[in-house]
């Protein structure tokens, strides 16, 4: 076990319960289109416990990780030992997770001759359905989206706004140990306090951007929102959306139920903070996430330097494919740039190593269009475009098959 996880669940989600978005404009979205071209078993079950989240691939995640184990456990091929692993296998694949144990980060680190760097996550708390005030939430999706209504809002009016953000700055927080003291956050899973401290608008412009909600009561946008996603099929938890936090579990209570609606929230998991370790892929690792001394000897997953769950499971998906072809004396293949994993796979064995850090989907990635056009959804739209079509060709040269 780790101070992540709470289960013995395989694919445990210990952060948040969605997979980002499934619209094709959307890096992630386009992400999941192209893993579903290579088989994506992840994502099978994924849609099997999919609960409402707008354009957001939520999941039930005990729903999500019985989906997943019940296939392991049913493959004739696989066998299922739970037990820590301290030593490097080859052949085979690496993909700790967040939180790689000390032995076996001691023996990458040996094998590698490098040290793993580290970042801190953090994880947003959870509260009960029942203990909600929902005469003052409003139920809407920015602009619309999903369902049109599938997040509970908490409107906040200048004042309350700047009463929050101020007792953000003031919470008492967990203080990491002094070995990592020196160790930035990932920017793309900031704790709500640390984005308060760097300024009063910056949540504003952030996780409690009103842009897109309209408040039902007002008939406009409130002055800033705290949404709440649906974190199970049955819609008794609610997740806090973008509210990484390390405060304590008192100053969670007591700020969190200034937010208009919540004074009487029932906490059924407070936000927490861990470490999280990964490989400096570019200087560590081959092109296919192996060692460079030994191609059978691969890596995946967030240990390899991407963030998210989408990200992790689309490395998983070519590592596996690469084993299996190193092991049929075939050369491992790689997606071409063109393509969101493909472009994930370049930034990982090109970026340079002194500037490395963990890396979401995104468009920026990508290799540019020769005439891209100058309306940016019209870019994003022909690149993925592009992209779906270049990963159809990928996946008919590897074989792969669309499951049903």
């Amino acid at each position: 076990m780790t101070p992540a996880h709470q289960t013995q669940n395989l694919a445990e989600l210990v952060c948040s319960n969605t997979f980002k978005s499934v619209e094709p404009a959307h890096a992630h979205g386009l992400l999941k289109a192209e893993m579903r071209l290579l088989g994506s078993i992840v994502l099978q079950a994924a849609d099997e416990a999919r609960i409402p989240g707008g354009s957001a691939l939520a999941v039930d995640r005990v729903a999500f990780a019985a989906g997943v184990e019940a296939r392991i456990r049913s493959h004739p091929n696989i066998t299922l030992v739970r037990e820590e692993v301290s030593e490097l296998p080859s052949p085979g694949i690496v993909a700790t997770g967040p939180l790689t144990s000390d032995a076996l980060a001691g023996a990458i680190a040996r094998r590698l001759g490098v040290q793993s760097l580290a970042f801190f996550d953090a994880i947003a708390p959870i509260v009960s359905a029942d203990s909600l005030d929902y005469s003052r939430l409003f139920k809407a999706s920015r602009y619309g989206k999903g369902g049109g209504d599938d997040y509970w809002n908490a409107p906040f009016t200048p004042s309350e706004y700047e009463a929050f953000v101020a007792a953000l700055i003031a919470g008492e927080q967990y203080v990491p140990g002094h070995e990592f003291d020196k160790v930035p956050y990932f920017e793309g899973c900031l704790p709500v306090e640390e984005m308060a401290q760097r300024g009063v608008e910056t949540l504003r412009f952030g996780p409690m951007k009103p842009i897109g909600l309209v408040d039902p009561k007002t008939g406009r946008e409130p002055y800033a929102v705290m949404q709440l996603r649906q974190e199970d099929r049955a819609a008794q938890m609610w997740n806090f959306v973008g509210f990484q936090t390390r405060l304590k579990t008192g100053a969670q209570q007591r700020i969190f139920r200034t937010i208009p609606g919540l004074e009487q929230a029932e906490f059924l998991r407070f936000g927490s903070i861990h470490r999280n370790s990964y490989l400096n892929a570019p200087q560590a690792l081959t092109p296919h996430l192996s060692a460079k001394d030994d191609p059978q000897l691969l890596f995946a997953g967030q240990l390899t330097g991407v963030e998210g769950y989408t990200e992790s499971a689309a490395t998983g998906i070519m590592a596996g494919i690469n084993l299996a072809r190193l092991l049929a004396g075939e050369v491992p293949l790689l997606p071409p740039a063109t393509t969101m994993l493909g472009a994930l796979y370049r930034y990982l064995r090109e970026t340079e190593p002194a500037r490395f850090q963990p890396m979401n989907a995104n468009y920026g990635l990508m290799e540019p269009l020769p005439n891209p056009p100058r309306d940016k959804f019209k870019k994003k739209e022909a690149l993925g475009q592009r992209a779906m079509q270049e990963m159809g060709v990928f996946a008919q040269q590897l074989g792969a098959v669309i499951p049903a």
